[in-house]
């Protein structure tokens, strides 16, 4: 199986690259006072369209219609029904989205127009900046602007106080990628002036491009090693371990590239961590934490570092609602949100079973393990698992077939998650009898 057929993040890279010089001319015009604040967000939202338009071409309009009728709903709707049906309203479309493209997939046996895979890419970040406005209202954190409209001139002022909504779904920053921008934080940085010095806005730019550099060298080294080795259809035994983690490594190496290479647009446009916090107290949540992720013993701690941003929305949208098994249900909602392909469902099922499994096994040795020589071996025996396990379950979101997913699970490496599971098993019972 070609594995790199799967990183349509590529072409999303080329073009957050070319919104660069935009990014950089929004900052130095918010410098200006005759840059008025309406005038900012015109240009966002300009430059959203713009970018829809070379990137996802006329599938673009997948993109602007949930927009529109997103702004219409937020702009129309009191704060007790707003997120209710902006929620079931923007799901339902992406849902019919990922069927598309499961109809293409599963049905006509081809493979997707990667313009529609960038749009479906976009339409999931427009879902979270959507539900996270539609809470913000809800919660009171977000003023609603008054929805009474008598009259033409009542018409124009209406659509004139909502362009903070529409310019905020659709700015172009975080229109193909990104951490995840409140509106609070947006509307913050909109209406305040420059955040950057051009010396310090260089030496981070430049930061981070070393950094997606060292990251573009370390995949070119992997893919050799991954092209030249056997891949899953015919590594023999302990060997699909190595190729497991190699291919895994290659997808995270991709992931850290991108987010730092999105995080890079934001911090051009002033929406970086420079910027301090919004009003209400929120502040910048970077996507990429490469040094925890890689070097935790604990899936848990990697669950919540990985993809920071969107891991905090999960958690505030399902987790912190959900009454009965929350944990589940987050993951479960996650993967309803990536496509529910086969893989993504087994793998997001998976996943929660091992944060389970591991909040009760290192309760456990926490409790058990006192001498350092023993605390040292269990974190590095841990540390090894969880990097497997992580591998594991990487691989099985990331397939696209059942074949791919069925030749995973009949490989040494499930012995990983299994080991976890039989844990979860004898803990949840023994602590159920200390109960």
């Amino acid at each position: 199986m070609d594995w790199l057929q799967l990183f349509f993040l590529h072409p999303v890279s080329l073009y957050q690259g070319a919104a660069f010089p935009f990014a950089l001319l929004f900052n130095y015009l918010c410098t200006m006072d005759s840059f008025s604040t309406p005038a900012r967000y015109l240009f966002l939202l300009a430059g959203g369209g713009a970018l829809a338009w070379a990137a996802m071409g006329s599938f673009a309009v997948l993109v602007l219609i949930p927009a529109l009728c997103a702004g219409v709903l937020i702009s129309s709707l009191g704060p007790r029904d707003v997120h209710r049906w902006a929620f079931f309203f923007q799901m339902s479309w992406q849902t019919l989205c990922h069927l598309g493209l499961h109809y293409t997939e599963y049905y006509l046996q081809e493979r997707p127009s990667m313009r529609f895979c960038i749009t479906l890419s976009s339409l999931m970040l427009l879902t979270q900046r959507v539900t996270s406005l539609s809470l913000d209202l809800c919660e009171g954190k977000v003023k609603a602007e008054a929805r009474g409209i008598r009259g033409r001139s009542s018409v124009l002022e209406h659509l004139w106080k909502t362009l903070p909504y529409f310019s905020y779904l659709l700015f172009f920053p975080a229109l193909l990628g990104g951490s995840l921008c409140s509106f609070q934080r947006f509307q913050a940085r909109v209406q305040g002036s420059s955040s950057l010095g051009p010396r310090r806005s260089v030496w981070a730019l430049t930061r981070m491009g070393l950094q997606i550099l060292g990251l573009e060298c370390l995949k070119v080294v992997l893919r050799k090693v991954v092209g030249a080795g056997a891949g899953l259809t015919d590594c023999r035994q302990l060997q699909c371990i190595r190729v497991m983690w190699s291919t895994a490594e290659l997808f995270k190496l991709t992931y850290y590239s991108c987010w730092i290479l999105d995080d890079a647009l934001l911090h051009a446009a002033g929406f970086g961590p420079e910027f301090g916090q919004s009003p209400a107290g929120e502040g910048y949540v970077p996507d990429a934490d490469i040094w925890t992720l890689e070097t935790t013993h604990r899936i848990s701690l990697f669950t919540r570092k990985w993809n920071q941003s969107t891991a905090g929305w999960l958690r505030r949208l399902i987790f912190q609602h959900g009454r009965a098994r929350p944990l589940l249900q987050t993951f479960a909602f996650s993967a309803w949100w990536h496509g529910l392909h086969p893989g993504q469902v087994f793998g997001f099922l998976c996943w929660a079973l091992m944060v389970e499994a591991d909040y009760l096994i290192h309760t456990f040795a926490n409790l058990s393990i006192r001498s350092w020589p023993m605390q040292l071996l269990y974190r590095t025996v841990t540390w090894a698992h969880t990097q497997l396990i992580i591998a594991y379950i990487m691989l099985a979101v990331e397939v696209r077939s059942l074949s791919s997913l069925w030749l995973l699970c009949n490989s040494y490496n499930s012995v990983f998650p299994m080991v976890y599971c039989v844990l979860l098993f004898l803990l949840a019972k023994r602590k159920h009898k200390l109960t």
